[in-house]
């Protein structure tokens, strides 16, 4: 999901909020995206999702904590306003979405008894001094979640060269912008820099590799590509829109090779607020 801090700025988003954008991370869910989590949640528990972009996976989360209070937050206005509009699409009137910086939560010490985020860290110049904040804002005796891909794990046939010139220009934006696209295999350090207890480590694929899986991941890709953040950034870093038109080509005529397959590594953690 989109990172929540305000101290990175918004233009520094590599995947920005362009519809493509909210649409490709409105197909997540908790169970595709925090499956880890899930035995550890109950009703009643009050829950923070960090960096909650359209609300998928948030509303999932909501459906399981209920009736306990769930607040959601983002650092721009544009995807909390989808995700009000899919709360409002499944009746849920309880969980709040607000615009907040995850590196100065608006929240009390012991606030939540789960705090979540989602593919947040990675986006962030400061991932430790989010987590501190994550782990201040949850009870002692709750539970900090977190998840982050691995982009250099990511794997893909038929091989294509734009696709590979495509994941290296992502990979040197990210960190040009002062993020870190290789997130998973850092969580362990940056759980333990963040003072963070009781740390379990684990990981996850998602894996495209049906005939409607790799068309629906080729196109969303390729959508993005041309039209996200990530598209005025390799613009203005001096790729010229031939080559990005060429990339996006790449991901559509992968989507239909009836050979296609593509997964990435997750690392997720769970460790303990005290």
């Amino acid at each position: 999901m989109s990172p929540a801090s305000q101290k990175t700025r918004q233009t520094d988003y590599i995947h920005g909020h362009h519809a493509s954008v909210l649409a490709s991370h409105g197909a997540r869910t908790a169970e595709s995206s925090c499956g880890y989590l899930l035995p550890h949640l109950r009703p009643g528990q009050s829950l923070l999702d960090v960096g909650c972009g359209p609300g998928s996976i948030t509303l999932d989360l909501a459906a399981l904590v209920a009736p306990g209070r769930v607040v959601a937050i983002e650092n721009v206005d544009a995807p909390l306003q989808t995700a009000r509009e899919a709360a409002f699409r499944r009746d849920d009137r309880r969980t709040s979405f607000e615009r907040a910086d995850v590196l100065a939560l608006p929240y009390p010490d012991d606030s939540f008894d789960v705090v979540h985020a989602h593919q947040v860290l990675q986006h962030l110049t400061d991932p430790v001094g989010a987590l501190r904040e994550m782990r201040r804002v949850c009870r002692p005796d709750g539970i900090v979640a977190f998840r982050e891909v691995d982009f250099e794990s990511m794997t893909w046939w038929p091989a294509a060269e734009p696709l590979q010139h495509w994941r290296d220009t992502y990979r040197r934006l990210s960190r040009e912008n002062g993020a870190e696209p290789d997130a998973g295999r850092r969580l362990r350090q940056w759980a333990r820099e963040a003072g963070l207890q009781d740390v379990q480590l684990s990981t996850s694929t998602w894996t495209y590799a049906t005939e409607e899986q790799a068309r629906w991941w080729g196109d969303s890709q390729a959508d993005r590509v041309q039209s996200s953040t990530f598209a005025t950034q390799a613009l203005a870093d001096g790729m010229s829109r031939a080559e990005l038109d060429g990339i996006a080509e790449a991901w559509r005529a992968w989507g239909r090779s009836e050979d296609a397959y593509f997964h990435m590594v997750h690392a997720e953690v769970l460790a303990s607020g005290a």
